[in-house]
C-alpha cells in the first residue's frame, strides 16, 4: 500500500493516490497543480522514509479540483443589553493527489 503523511497549513494528512481531499483554503487557481515540501512519512510497499521532521528527498504532487464553501455558521458574542451575532463561511479546497516524486541529492 502505497501513501504518505503530509502536513498542510498546520494538520497532518493520510494522503493516497487517486483520492479526494478536503483541505482548508489554499490561495491557488481551478487546475493548478501544487508541490507539497512538508512530507513527514512515506510507505512505498513496505519501504518506509521517515523525517525528521521533514523528508528532504521526496515532494508530493497535486492538483486543485474545485473551491468549497462550508456551510454556515452562526456566531453569537454575547455583551451585556447588546445583542450580535455574525455568520460565518468556512473556505475549503478539494484536491486530488497525483502522487510523489523521490529527489535524489549528492
Amino acid at each position: 500500500m502505497k501513501y504518505a503523511i503530509v502536513e498542510i497549513s498546520g494538520r497532518q494528512f493520510w494522503i493516497e493516490t487517486g483520492k479526494y481531499y478536503d483541505l482548508n483554503r489554499i490561495p491557488t487557481e481551478l487546475g493548478k497543480e501544487i508541490t507539497l515540501n512538508r512530507v513527514l512519512l512515506v510507505n512505498n510497499d513496505g519501504e518506509l522514509l521517515i523525517g525528521k521532521p521533514y523528508l528532504d528527498s521526496v515532494k508530493v504532487k497535486g492538483k486543485i479540483l474545485e473551491h468549497l464553501r462550508g456551510r454556515k455558521t452562526i456566531v453569537y458574542k454575547m455583551r451585556p443589553k447588546k445583542k450580535t451575532r455574525k455568520k460565518l463561511k468556512k473556505n475549503f479546497k478539494r484536491l486530488s493527489f497525483i502522487g510523489w516524486k523521490k529527489l535524489f541529492y549528492k
